[in-house]
């Protein structure tokens, strides 16, 4: 690719992140979902599940979509019916709870069966967008691209925080809500259409495996074979611990301090403005040091959040907390990215390491959750909390101690 193939791709992704980042701020797994579900009187088991259920729900269709995304050959055009299908699930909620608000005292069923949707679309979009990605960019400026675009995302998100606030604060519940969903739905149809903007490399061709069972083969022999991938994906296991807590954190505050709803918005700003400045400081971090490392760090950042969660006294603490998780979450967006494609190197499948990476942890992900579901009502949320900080630095120990850094591991060739 070009030099100035590779400049112009950026400008189009910087322009599709900041329209995404502005509209995800109406939906994050961290903030308003947690607290639109308790305003809901969901059960606490759902509540912090959300960031769970995310990601296990994401994992679902990935291995298949990475099995018949091999005979894509318009990656422009898998990329845009892939990210499609988060539009319905998005709108349809928007308009039920923006327009209709004698819904009942089951409402929250309503918008978790759509929560649910949404979360399985971004499985099938996620092996797609990473193809099409691996296409529009210089490999040597891969943790630039990313760390610019995801801070691009990050500092629209930003604005999107204070917007969130202004909605929350001038419409009643659960309008205002409903409205955020019809923006962030807005926003995805937008974001969608600028990738007809890009300009791909041809994509090389290859052959494809139209048996099954040959490509699950495959996939066994990428698992039996890549021991420093093996051992990512069980640092990654212990780590999954980390989603529930990220659910909990403005629920328990919530409690704790009995703040306005309309306090999400801040806890946005805050977290997307430390995402994007450890998105880009992180990528180009990762370029020089790798992108383990730098993996190291974020964790250390998601660790900070759950140790202020612990201590928290006051609403700066609050503040505080929110501070650490974006930086975690920015420096993560930008890092695992990376990293896939240094696993899966010059000759790997990307959509399938991509796909195995989620596919392996939802499980663990799942787990996590309904133990944490099962364990609030008895002991607590600070309790669950300690537990699962426990399982995250010991998975923080695997990946710093136990993974190699990819890029200095010779692989052998898998095709």
């Amino acid at each position: 690719m070009q030099l100035a193939n590779h400049r112009h791709n950026l400008i189009c992704n910087a322009i599709h992140e900041a329209i995404w980042g502005f509209g995800i701020a109406f939906h994050t797994t961290y903030a308003v979902v947690p607290l639109f579900l308790k305003m809901l009187d969901a059960p606490p088991i759902i509540i912090g599940s959300v960031a769970g259920v995310f990601t296990a729900c994401a994992a679902i269709p990935q291995i298949g979509i990475a099995f018949f995304g091999q005979r894509i050959q318009n990656l422009k055009k898998g990329v845009i019916l892939a990210h499609a299908v988060l539009i319905p699930p998005i709108l349809f909620i928007g308009v039920l709870f923006a327009f209709f608000t004698t819904i009942g005292t089951q409402a929250w069923v309503i918008y978790f069966i759509c929560f649910i949707l949404f979360s399985i679309g971004v499985g099938v979009v996620f092996p797609i967008w990473a193809d099409f990605l691996e296409l529009v960019h210089l490999p040597e400026r891969r943790g630039e691209f990313f760390g610019v675009s995801f801070a691009i995302f990050n500092g629209a998100g930003f604005i999107g925080g204070f917007a969130v606030k202004k909605l929350l604060d001038s419409v009643a519940f659960p309008s205002n809500f409903g409205f955020g969903f019809i923006i962030f739905s807005i926003c995805i149809i937008i974001s969608v259409i600028l990738f007809f903007f890009y300009r791909l490399e041809p994509k090389e061709e290859s052959k494809y495996n139209k048996d099954f069972k040959r490509f699950k083969k495959l996939v066994a022999h990428i698992i039996k074979s890549d021991n420093n991938f093996r051992r990512y994906l069980f640092s990654r296991m212990l780590l999954s611990a980390n989603y529930p807590a990220i659910s909990l954190y403005a629920v328990y505050t919530y409690e704790k301090f009995h703040f306005d709803v309309s306090e999400a918005g801040i806890f946005i700003a805050i977290s997307v403005l430390t995402s994007s400045i450890a998105s880009l400081g992180m990528g180009k971090l990762g370029d020089n040091i790798g992108h383990k490392h730098v993996l190291v760090l974020v964790f250390i950042g998601y660790i900070g959040a759950l140790i202020t969660t612990l201590f928290a006294k006051t609403m700066a603490h609050t503040y505080l907390i929110f501070a650490f998780l974006g930086m975690g979450q920015g420096g993560f967006l930008t890092t695992s990215m990376s990293l896939i494609y240094e696993f899966a190197g010059n000759t790997g499948d990307k959509k399938i390491y991509f796909a195995l990476t989620d596919s392996f942890i939802a499980p663990f992900v799942v787990l996590f959750v309904i133990l944490s579901g099962l364990f609030i009502p008895i002991f607590g949320i600070e309790k669950v909390l300690m537990g699962l900080g426990i399982f995250i630095f010991f998975g923080l120990i695997f990946l710093a101690f136990f993974t190699v850094e990819p890029k200095l591991v010779e692989r052998d060739k898998i095709i």
